[in-house]
């Protein structure tokens, strides 16, 4: 039997035959030709069947496969410069686990809605590949600098008896017979946690009630939120820029691939390092009413004033005091 291998890790095998499982995300057809791109979970790779390198009914059954069936092809590797991969299949076997039928999302474009109403299946494009590759990056590089630097995992509970944020924006839930809600942040219970560990973290879901449809405000979302015990100012700084610097970097690093799928460009990511620029309240304040604002001392920075900040250095920018 041929090796089992991933597309993710296809190049380790060139030269071999090997077996892929995966799923049909496209097909086109060219005489005595078909190319199946298949899909697996790590990857997707151009499967190239030649009709004279396989029997009839293998060639037949290519011909009409529906998008999405389940597939196990075999077949030799072979080094292809035009690949995004470097590599192609060259087929010799194939196997269909299951046919799909009338699979909804087809190449043509959708809608946000219907593509929500579909979200089991949306999870299969290419962007949304991505976009999950890179957020399990995120989460894989906080743990990785956090559990590196002493910091002990602190799962705080879901469900709460009290708010630590605004109490307008909680959840209440019936909790047998007295009312709890969602969890708004883990911070109190890291706070406990800190006088008996030193260094603790939470780190997963957090909920609020803000019927706000922003790339700032959501309903749920998971936070981290370190704690320390006998740290200051300058201390606290320190570890969020070292932190950042670290997960930036790491998901730079591993996950070049997903960020150029998504189109988003690196080079600001390339500028997120030590130092991080640091002013005072004072001086966000001198340089936002230069730029327009008209920001009474003590003002909150919202969002516009945030963007507006941020346009004036290369880097994140930290304000205090």
């Amino acid at each position: 039997m041929p090796e089992v291998a991933t597309v993710e890790g296809i190049g380790a095998h060139a030269g071999r035959t090997v077996t892929l499982r995966g799923w049909l995300a496209g097909r086109r057809s060219s005489g005595k030709l078909h190319f199946l791109q298949v899909r697996d979970g790590t990857g997707t790779i151009q499967c190239v069947m030649a009709k004279a390198e396989v029997p009839a009914e293998v060639f037949a059954l290519a011909d009409h496969l529906p998008q999405e069936s389940s597939l196990i092809v075999t077949g030799t590797v072979r080094a292809d410069a035009r690949s995004p991969i470097g590599y192609e299949l060259g087929v010799t076997d194939l196997r269909v686990v299951h046919q799909s039928a009338d699979y909804p999302i087809t190449p043509k474009e959708h809608g946000p809605a219907f593509l929500l109403d579909h979200r089991h299946l949306w999870l299969r494009s290419a962007r949304q590949h991505a976009l999950l590759r890179v957020r399990s990056e995120v989460i894989r590089a906080c743990r990785e600098y956090l559990d590196g630097h002493g910091f002990l995992a602190f799962d705080a509970p879901i469900l709460t008896p009290a708010a630590c944020e605004g109490t307008t924006t909680l959840f209440p839930v019936q909790y047998f017979d007295e009312t709890a809600y969602l969890t708004q942040s883990g911070q109190l219970y890291a706070e406990a946690g800190a006088m008996a560990f030193g260094k603790v973290y939470c780190f997963g879901p957090t909920f609020r009630a803000e019927k706000s449809k922003t790339r700032r405000h959501l309903t749920e979302f998971w936070m981290v939120e370190p704690e320390m015990a006998f740290a200051g100012l300058e201390e606290d700084m320190d570890l969020a820029e070292d932190f950042l610097v670290h997960v930036v970097g790491a998901v730079r690093e591993r996950r070049q691939p997903e960020l150029r799928a998504l189109g988003r460009d690196l080079a600001p990511l390339a500028r997120v390092e030590k130092p991080f620029p640091r002013i005072t309240y004072a001086e966000a304040l001198d340089i936002l009413r230069k730029k327009g604002f008209p920001l009474e001392w003590g003002a909150d920075l919202g969002g516009d004033e945030e963007t507006a900040l941020s346009q004036e250095f290369d880097r994140p920018v930290m304000v205090h005091r």
